[in-house]
């Protein structure tokens, strides 16, 4: 399944906490779960789109994020269905 995660800014963040969230979105990469992301531009946020088994695993894939753990994001978590060419955008 595709989940999302989006994320609010709570707390100012340091280079150690980016640098850290850089290394999971990498690990989430190799593990070919990682599908976008990034930050919003007219938002106090970002977002992870991201492959998971199962809702209860998704979770845990945010809640792992350094920019969550650490507190500066809090985050909402959705369940997308991708269109595109090979569903033919789901119509």
């Amino acid at each position: 399944m595709t989940y999302v995660y989006l994320m609010k800014n709570e707390k100012p963040l340091n280079s150690d906490i980016i640098t850290k969230h850089v290394e999971y979105l990498k690990k989430l990469k190799s593990e070919e779960r990682l599908l976008l992301c990034g930050p919003f531009t007219d938002y106090p946020g970002g977002m992870v789109v991201f492959s998971a088994e199962g809702i209860e695993e998704a979770i845990s894939i945010a809640k792992t994020d350094p920019l969550i753990s650490s507190g500066c994001k809090s985050f909402e978590i959705r369940t997308i269905e991708l269109a595109n060419e090979e569903n033919n955008y789901l119509i």
